[in-house]
Formats: C-alpha cells, structure tokens, sequence
C-alpha cells in the first residue's frame, strides 16, 4: 500500500469540485481532485454517440449576465476563477415559457417580458408581483434563517392568487428544489433572481466548452486531476480529517477534504450514521432527439418549455416510473450560436422514481424506457413539436444512470432536503461543497466551490 500527502483533496470534479480546487490552487494549495470517472462534470457532462457530441443535464446556464456586469453573481464567479467572459461564449435564449393547465406565460432574459405576460394573463396581481419583486431584490437569502420558512406560505402572504404562484413555482421547483411539494423561502429567492432576474444562457458547443475552460485553469495553477479514481474511504482521526483510501488501497494524507459526493454519500464514506430522511429523491428521466431540421423551423420557438397538466404541481416522488403530469422540454438549437445551426435537438425531462427504475428486469427495462419517452413526445405534440416524425437519432436514460455516473443514493440530483450552508460536518476539515452545501445548476454550483474554499481554507488562512 503507498501513500501520498497533499494540502487539500477534493473528491468529484464537478463544477463545485473543480470550482473550489482552482480557487485553493491560486493561492499555493498543493490540490488533488479524485474523479471516478474518465471525463469531468458530475451532473454536467457529455458522451459521444455516432459522431455526435451530447450534453447530459444541461438545459440552460442560469444567472446570464452580460460582460461587464460588475455585480451580477457569474462576474464574480469568473473573476474570482479568472477566466474571461469571452472564453464562455455564452448565447442567450430568445425566450421560454411556462404552460400550466390552461395558463401560459413567457420569460426571458429580460424581466419586462414576464412582467408584460403577467399582467396579461393576470391584470389583477400587478401589484402582488411588484411586491414580489420587491421583496426578492432586497431579501438576502445567503443570511441563516432562524426556522423554515415556506415559499408557498410566502406567495401568499404577498397576496399572490393560487394560479400565479403555481405558475412560478413551477420552473423554480423544476430546477432546484429538493423538498416535497415546496421550496424554502432562500432557495426560491435564489433561484427566482437566477432564472427571471438574469436568465438562460449555454456556452457555444455545449458543456465541454466550460468543462474544458476549468480543467485548464487548475493545471495552469498546479492543480492536479486525477481521474478514474473511486474514493473508498475518507479517513479521520481525534483531531479531524486526515485523508482518503481509494479503492486500489492507496492512502493520500491531507490537512482538508472537500466533498462534492453528497451528505449521505459523504457520511457513508467516512463511517458517519446517515439518517434515511437525508436522503433526495429528485431524480430524472431524459430523452432527446436529434431532428433533422432545426426547432425553430419546426415550429418550436421555445428554449426551454415548462409544463405541467394539473393546476397545482405534484412536486413530489412520483408512484409510477415517471410523474405524467410535468415536462420540461428543452431546444438546445433555439439558443443563440455564432453559426446558424443546421440540425434540431429537443431535450424532455420528467421527475422520476429511482425505486420503480431499479425493480425492472434486464429484459423489460428498454420497454420501459420507450413508453416513458413516448409519453414525453405526446406531451411535447400538445406543445407544438412531435419529435418522433423529424428524428435522425435518440436516446434516453434513467435514475439508474444516473446513480451509476454520479455516485448519487438514489440518483438524487438535488441532493438532500436538508442543506448545510456552512458546509461544516461532524469531523473537523471534512467539507460539504455542491449540492447540499445548498447551491445547484451549473453556477450555483461553482460559487459553492468558491464559497466554502473561501470561507474554510483562505478565510482561516488569512486571520
């Protein structure tokens, strides 16, 4: 058995991962990631399928915000990582919409739009709206909360109706939230500001483009990555954390780890208790088609389309295979892009249950996953696209991959209803980043990196 001593050992090389490594390297931190796969990115990553480069789990980048937006949090993400906006290569959306039992209301990166749409479709909450508003822009949810405090209970208390505030629950649940049927109050702030106060973006080609931009910027610091290495074991002593065990039994000493692999998987790791009600249940099923034209001329003039059949969203774990009533449909293409694009892809995603997935035989398994991306096509038909008839290629996947490439209990892809915003754990240096430290998407994601380096090892480094 051999061993080797770093500063700091992040486990994962997703954005939080690769985000906080970076951060440590800039200021002389001898940094390993330890990813268990061959390419980075978690949740955000891509494959290969017949000569075709895919996204997994990228529908949009939130919190856009233009070059030379000094305030806006993807600026100070990027001057704190020190990559430029340019080398993003960011296109906007032209504009997404929200359709729920009858209602339907548009977004884009600009506010006034939803605004305009509310008003329309809703002219007696004008002034509800305002309040809302209001009362995002000036809330700060990064402050500790004394107890929870509910969204829903909040809407309603700034004199949103029952329609409305479905409305926009519904893409505010869809893109972050891991409790049941609501959101805490701070979350729906973030992620509200995230999506309709600064909106949708996706970096030209993909997230390799972005992926790639990190793994460059940790070398360049004297990071290293090491990849296709499975963390067996997070060892720790009297004092606190004191390394990791791979699975080929090598043993790496280190001052701090940094984990990205979740509350549950964490504690399992290093010999802590976990508790069943720390574990999410938000996992996915995806299925895309690649079409022959572009969306727009397919009439899809969508970016990404929320929908939801019932007037209330079941935001829960569904008892079949997949929630029938929500779907997101995403057309990557409708993004704009340097180059006109000259094919389509449409991205459907429906809320899953895990355990449904992983009770199916070998054989009836692709039966199943048939029938579910039959039903995500009927819905985007209703919507205005069948992809069925415009298909060159296709493919989907489940909970179960998404368990067997993130290492996530369940296929969890918020993670834990219970977040941990200080990223502290019961052993001292043993640090929660990601997911449920209780930032998501994409750069949610990486501010949490910077966050927790910043307050844990930089912060301590410097007093």
């Amino acid at each position: 058995m051999s061993t080797e001593r770093q500063d700091v050992i992040v486990i994962g090389a997703g954005m939080s991962g690769l985000a906080a490594a970076i951060r440590l390297a800039q200021f002389d931190q001898r940094v390993l990631v330890l990813e268990q796969h061959a390419l980075p990115g978690g949740l955000n990553s891509f494959y290969k399928r017949r000569g075709r480069r895919l996204d997994t789990g990228l529908h949009a980048m939130t919190n856009f915000a233009r070059k030379g937006a000094r305030d806006a949090p993807l600026t100070k993400i990027l001057r704190q990582l020190r990559i430029g906006h340019d080398e993003l290569a960011l296109g906007e959306q032209g504009h997404s919409r929200i359709t729920l039992a009858g209602l339907s209301v548009r977004f884009s990166n600009d506010i006034a739009l939803l605004c305009a749409e509310i008003e329309r479709e809703f002219p007696g909450e004008r002034d509800a709206f305002a309040r809302l508003l209001e009362c995002v822009r000036s809330h700060d949810p990064f402050r500790p909360a004394a107890s929870f405090v509910s969204a829903r209970a909040q809407l309603v208390a700034l004199g949103l109706g029952p329609e409305l505030a479905e409305v926009l629950l519904l893409p505010i649940l869809s893109y972050g939230s891991a409790l049941e049927q609501d959101a805490e109050w701070n979350d729906f702030v973030i992620l509200f500001r995230s999506l309709f106060l600064e909106g949708f973006a996706r970096p030209e080609g993909g997230i390799k483009r972005l992926l790639d931009i990190l793994v460059a910027r940790l070398s360049e610091r004297g990071g290293v990555l090491r990849r296709n290495s499975t963390v067996a074991a997070i060892l720790s002593g009297p004092d606190g954390v004191r390394g990791v065990r791979l699975e080929d039994g090598t043993e790496i000493e280190c001052t701090h780890v940094l984990s990205s692999a979740g509350r549950v998987e964490t504690a399992r790791l290093a010999g802590l208790p976990v508790r069943t009600e720390e574990s999410g249940w938000v996992t996915l099923f995806e299925a895309l088609w690649i079409l022959k034209r572009p969306s727009r001329e397919l009439g899809c003039m969508e970016t990404v389309h929320f929908c939801c059949d019932e007037p209330r969203v079941p935001w829960r774990e569904p008892e079949g295979r997949i929630e029938p009533s929500i779907g997101i449909f995403c057309a990557s293409d409708n993004y704009a892009t340097q180059e006109p694009p000259v094919e389509g892809m449409l991205r459907a995603t429906a809320i899953a249950n895990h355990d449904r997935w992983c009770e199916i035989d070998e054989e009836a398994y692709p039966i199943a996953k048939r029938a579910a991306c039959d039903h995500l096509a009927d819905m985007s038909a209703r919507l205005g696209l069948d992809p069925r008839p415009h298909a060159i290629d296709s493919d989907s996947f489940t909970p179960r991959t998404i368990r067997r490439y993130t290492g996530h209990a369940r296929g969890a892809v918020y993670g834990s209803p219970h977040k941990y915003r200080d990223g502290a754990t019961p052993i001292p240096r043993l640090i929660l980043i990601g997911n449920d430290q209780g930032l998501v998407g994409i750069t949610g994601a990486l501010l949490s990196g910077i966050t927790m380096a910043n307050l844990h090892l930089l912060h301590a480094r410097a007093t």
